[in-house]
Order: structure tokens, then C-alpha cells, then sequence
């Protein structure tokens, strides 16, 4: 039987609630496919506003290959403002999609993608609004398999209870290899339940199920050991991995918002991985190894993404776009070919050493010429080596010295706080780095309009990095020497009204820290917080520190443990972490090996211009970093040029 469709319900809300018209979908590129045509059915969730979860590439792309495959059905569902979700709660109106408004209730996958694990009591709300069982363990057949994805799922442990099943890495094929899982279940009539099509999804080693593994802790409140409970169950779970980027140019139909969001762009990924070796980065640790898109591909996916959007501007993504070993020519060639368009090209940000004036004018050529954003994350020389990140203040100098000199008038720098070994005056020289920067800009443009943005975020130690052992900084230490460094860029009379200050409070980062390095004890925190009306943690309007902390007061002595032993605790070699039986393909030993050679402030290159320093991940996948296909190719112009035009 087809889904009905809530809408005439979920209409007669829409006047009553802010920005109704992120609910009624319709969005040019989206997709509608016939319900009783299809065997197995997806509800893709970003779980976030509309605004934020529309343009997320990771969900656009798994929408676009499930929805290519025959008899496949993938919907896409955001989380509902408070303003509509007590609408729905008091008119019993579901959790829906926007593509058909069918209750997610219905589908076979329930499939959140989390960037952050600020968005976990979002998905208790969409859960609940859906009428699913907010613990795996009540639901039934009738429920769907609740899955989690994205970098966040690299350490699911926190809400294990909720979800039924996590996918670590690349989500491409693992989302078509566990289609045909359950799809072949199905045929066969459903046997064995929700346990068997589980059962069956766990064997291939690739797909973890929460509840086939039991956690044992020791009675200082340290895991003992994570074991399968069930036979066939293996022991570690693997992460996938898409070598061919050019086998996958997706998003191929890029959605187009109704609403405003936070990206009006159309966006193509040039290359996947990092080898900088930031200690910090996870997304650099866990998206290894590094595989680049061919310029042909690129040029292809942006010729194509153009035509089915009307986009103005093409942001070239990937977690260090300039280190495309053939940036140079991409951005010339895409400039070049959409030069009487006036298509903008943007990178999200600009490492210190891969800017040249060059590539900037190519990126500006077309568009119009904004800021630049750098990031030496540590604001001492010392910090930057602790944290490898190989850029000295000279380097950035030197580069700022190039923009200004150029035309540039702005630049953001982008720095942490709290990180490992940082002391006050590590974190004071960012004011020194600041008006270095400055002075530098006035004397090479010869003009006192120069502006720096200095942009703050507090460290927080992530799994499968180098710094899964360390301790976080205490909220009330980050704030206090962040407190120091804003009085001194203020106190500075020559410099500090052209340098702006950003910086985030250190108390979201404790409660993202808990949530990043927590066990399957943390879930009870999350559902406290959840039941207290958590919602839209990472919106700074919504998210209450005190709340978080009295949930954890009220669940966490049950256990022996408290927030200090989860963030500003630091861990030992011998202690068994809670992702430990997932596998992101790095060896824990180079980690830890890694993690000594920080506390030695000891630098480490780039391994994808050296010899190898023996990470895990090549020989795990039977590869090296990949340097694009089609290097030495530049890529043409579409339609032949001075030809002359029509009238002329």
C-alpha cells in the first residue's frame, strides 16, 4: 500500500508557523518516484534546519545515487523548527519528507547524515514525531532500520541505543551494497525479523550493529573490552572507501532551494582526503587516503551542474582545495570558460603556503573580490609545531603581504583555542600575529583601510586522531584566556580597531567534547537533555550549557563517572577507547607514536610528497595518494570562442 501523503494535514499548520516554505518542497532537481514501484525505501535526514541541511552535499549525493537505481526511493526529511513541531505534536501530524510528504514512519531506512554531534537530540525529536521507538531495542518490523552516517558516526557509541546501524566513511556504494541486502530480505518475505536483515547487514563487516556488541567496563569506569555477542559478528567493523571519484560525479542535479540557506552556490568536490597531517583534523584522518578528481571530471560535473541549476558561483570543495595538484589550471580553465557569464569560482578557505596571487585572480576573475580566509590554527610558532601545521608567521606574512598588495583590503585568520599544551602566551601571540598583519598590509598597499578578522573556535579533541588521548581545556580556563587576548587586541591603540575579534565561548565545545569522545553511557545524557526540550544544539539561540550539565549531574554518577572524566581527563596508551573496534583504517600505534611526537613538538611533511610514515591506510586499501588522472590535460572551453555573435 502506497505512503498518504500528510500534507493536507501539515497545510492547514503552514500559516501559523515562521518560514513555511521550507516544508513544501517542490525544489527544482528534487525527485518523486511512484511508492508501490519501488522494493526498498529511503528518508534521508540532515538533522538540521532546512536552511543548513538542504545544501549538504553528503545527503544531495546519496538522494541522487538511490534515486538513479531502479526500484529505489530516497525522500529527504529536515528537522522541524519549535514552532511547527508543537503545531504537529498537538494535530499528530508525523515526521515527513519534503519531497512527497509521506511519514517517515513507512520507509525501510531511516538515514541521518552528522556532521556534528550537535545534532543528537534533533534526531530524538524527528524520531519521536515519526512514532519510532526511540531505543532500537522496542522497535519492531513495522519500524524502519534507523541508520547513522557521517563524520560523527565514526564514534556512534553515544547513541547506540537510538540507532539500529552506523556506516563509517564514503556512503556511496555502502548505501546501494545495503539496498540490495535488504531488498533480497524482503523478497524472500521478511525471515527472521528485524534481528536477521540486522544480522545479515553486520556479516559483511562493513555496517556496524550497535546491539551485536556488548561494552564491559572496568571499575574505574574504563572500558574493559568490546565484544561481538553473536557468532558471525566480527570483531572490528571497516570503513568504506570510494577510490574512483570520477566512477561517482554527484551530485549530477544539484537542488536548488526554495528558502534562503547558508550556501547559495552549486558546489563540486575536486579531491577527497588529506595528508597535511594536522593532529587536530579528524575529517583529515578519517577521509584518508587521497584520491582527486580529474580536471576533466570537474569540468564535466560543473558544466553540468550549472545548466540544471542557474547557479552563480561555484564553490570548489574539498578540506584543501588549493592542494589540487592541478588547481592552477582547474581555476583558469573554469574562469576562462565562463568568463562572459560571469560564473564566481570560491574556495572555502586558502592554506597560508598554497596561495599564490595567481589563483586568487583566477577565483576573482569572474566574481567579486571578498576576503580571504587563512588559517595558522595555532597562534604561536611552538602551537603550530604541536599541532603540525607547517606554516610559520613569516609564511603568512609574506602571503597577506601578496593579497594587500594586490587589491585585497580583508583577510580572516582562523585560530584555536585549548589546545594541547597551549599556555596564555601562546594564545596572546595572536594578537602579535595580528597586527603584524596589519602593519604589513598599510605599508604595502599604502592605505589605512587594512582589516584582519581574527576567528576563534575552541579545540576539541575527535577519535581516530592524534589527539583522541588528550584533555580538553576546561569551559571557565578557554573563556578566561581568550578574555586575556580580546583585552589586548582592544588595548592595542595603533592596530586593534582594524583588527576584528570572533570567538566562540568554551562551553559548546565541552558539550560537543563529551559527545565526541563518549561511550554508550553518554545516550542517557542525550535523552535527559532531549526530555528537558534540547533542541538545535548547535544553534547558539537554542543551546543551553546548563541543561547539558544538570542531565549529566542527574545520569552520570550511576555510572561513576562525571563531565571532567569524559573531555579534560587525558587518556593512556592502554586505555580501550570507544571506537576502538571501528576500524577508519589508521594504525592506533601511529597515532599514538604521532601524539608523542606533538608533546615533542616535533614536525612530520606531508606524506603525499615524501616517503611514507606508515599510517595503516594504503596498505588496508592496496593504493598511494592519488594525483589526478588526466594531469597535463587542460580543460577546453565549451563553445568555440571570437567567432563573433549574432548582430555583429
Amino acid at each position: 500500500m502506497p505512503a498518504e501523503s500528510v500534507f493536507p494535514q501539515l497545510e492547514a499548520l503552514l500559516p501559523h508557523v515562521q518560514k513555511p516554505i521550507q516544508y513544501v518542497g517542490g525544489e527544482l532537481n528534487s525527485t518523486v518516484k511512484s511508492w508501490d514501484e519501488c522494493d526498498v525505501r529511503w528518508a534521508l535526514m540532515y538533522p538540521d534546519a532546512y536552511e543548513v541541511g538542504l545544501p549538504n552535499q553528503g545527503v544531495m549525493i546519496l538522494y541522487e545515487v538511490l534515486n538513479e537505481r531502479e526500484g529505489v526511493l530516497a525522500e529527504r526529511t529536515y528537522s522541524v523548527w519549535p514552532d511547527l513541531e508543537a503545531l504537529m505534536r498537538e494535530h499528530q501530524v508525523p515526521q515527513f519528507t519534503v519531497d512527497s510528504h509521506r511519514p517517515v514512519k513507512a520507509f525501510d531506512v531511516f538515514g541521518l547524515s552528522f556532521s556534528t554531534e550537535l545534532g543528537y537530540t534533533n534526531m530524538l525529536a524527528a524520531l519521536e514525531l515519526a512514532d519510532i521507538p526511540l531505543e532500537s531495542k522496542d522497535r519492531t518490523l513495522d519500524d524502519p532500520i534507523v541508520l547513522a552516517g557521517g563524520h560523527a558516526a565514526f564514534n556512534p557509541e553515544p547513541i547506540a541505543d537510538f540507532i539500529d546501524a552506523a556506516i563509517i566513511g564514503d556512503g556511496e556504494q555502502a548505501v546501494l551494497d545495503m539496498t540490495e541486502i535488504i531488498r533480497a530480505w524482503k523478497a524472500e518475505g521478511r525471515p527472521g525479523g528485524r534481528e536477521e536483515v540486522l544480522f545479515r547487514l553486520a556479516k559483511t563487516g562493513n555496517v556496524y550493529i550497535p546491539r551485536f556488541y556488548d561494552v564491559e567496563y572496568l571499575p574505574d569506569g574504563r572500558i574493559g573490552r568490546v565484544v561481538p555477542n553473536k557468532s558471525g559478528v566480527p570483531w572490528r567493523v571497516s570503513k568504506h572507501t570510494v577510490m574512483d571519484l570520477d566512477e561517482w560525479p554527484y551530485p549530477k542535479q544539484p537542488l536548488v532551494p526554495l528558502a534562503e540557506t547558508v550556501h547559495e552556490r552549486m558546489s563540486v568536490e575536486i579531491f577527497r582526503g588529506c595528508t597535511r597531517g594536522c593532529r587536530f583534523c579528524q575529517a583529515g584522518m578519517i577521509t584518508r587516503p587521497v584520491r582527486e578528481r580529474s580536471i576533466t571530471g570537474i569540468g564535466d560535473m560543473v558544466d553540468k551542474g550549472l545548466k540544471a541549476t542557474g547557479f552563480e558561483e561555484v564553490g570548489l570543495l574539498s578540506l584543501s582545495s588549493a592542494d589540487h595538484s592541478e588547481i592552477g589550471d582547474i581555476a583558469k580553465g573554469l574562469a576562462d570558460r565562463y568568463e562572459e557569464d560571469k560564473i564566481g569560482l570560491s574556495l572555502p578557505s586558502t592554506r597560508v603556503d598554497a596561495f599564490n596571487v595567481d589563483l586568487a585572480n583566477e577565483l576573482t576573475r569572474n566574481g567579486r573580490r571578498s576576503g580571504l580566509t587563512f588559517a595558522p590554527e595555532g597562534g604561536s610558532e611552538r602551537m603550530r609545531k604541536v599541532i603540525n601545521k607547517m606554516v610559520s608567521e613569516e609564511d603568512l606574512i609574506r602571503t597577506v603581504a601578496t593579497a594587500y598588495g594586490n587589491g585585497w583590503r580583508q583577510v580572516k585568520l582562523y585560530f584555536m583555542c585549548g589546545l594541547p599544551t597551549e599556555t596564555d602566551e601562546d594564545v596572546l601571540q595572536i594578537a602579535d600575529m595580528a597586527t603584524s598583519v596589519i602593519a604589513k598590509g598599510r605599508e604595502v598597499s599604502g592605505k589605512n583601510d587594512i582589516r584582519a578578522t581574527v576567528s576563534i573556535g575552541g579545540f576539541v579533541p575527535k577519535p581516530h586522531t592524534p589527539f583522541q588521548w588528550a584533555p580538553q581545556l576546561s569551559a571557565e580556563d578557554t573563556d578566561a584566556r581568550l578574555e586575556k587576548l580580546r583585552d589586548k587586541i582592544r588595548g592595542d591603540k595603533k592596530y586593534g580597531r582594524s583588527i576584528g575579534f570572533r570567538y566562540h565561548d568554551g562551553k559548546p565545545g565541552i558539550v560537543e567534547g563529551l559527545l565526541s569522545r563518549g561511550d554508550r553511557r553518554i545516550g542517557s545524557v542525550i535523552r535527559a537533555v532531549y526530555e528537558d526540550g534540547g533542541r538545535f544544539d548547535g544553534w547558539r539561540e537554542h543551546f543551553s550549557y546548563d541543561r547539558w550539565m544538570q542531565c549529566a549531574e542527574k545520569t552520570l554518577p550511576s555510572y561513576g563517572v562525571d563531565v571532567d572524566w569524559y573531555t579534560t581527563r587525558e587518556r593512556t596508551y592502554e586505555e580501550v577507547l570507544p571506537w576502538d573496534h571501528l576500524d577508519s583504517g589508521l594504525d592506533k600505534d601511529w597515532l599514538w607514536e604521532d601524539w608523542q611526537d606533538a608533546l615533542d613538538e616535533t614536525e612530520v611533511e606531508d606524506c603525499r610528497w615524501t616517503p611514507c610514515f606508515d599510517c595503516g591506510v594504503c596498505p588496508q586499501f592496496d593504493t598511494w595518494p592519488q594525483l589526478s588522472p588526466t594531469v597535463g590535460k587542460n580543460l577546453l572551453p565549451l563553445t568555440p570562442v571570437n567567432t563573433g555573435r549574432e548582430g555583429k
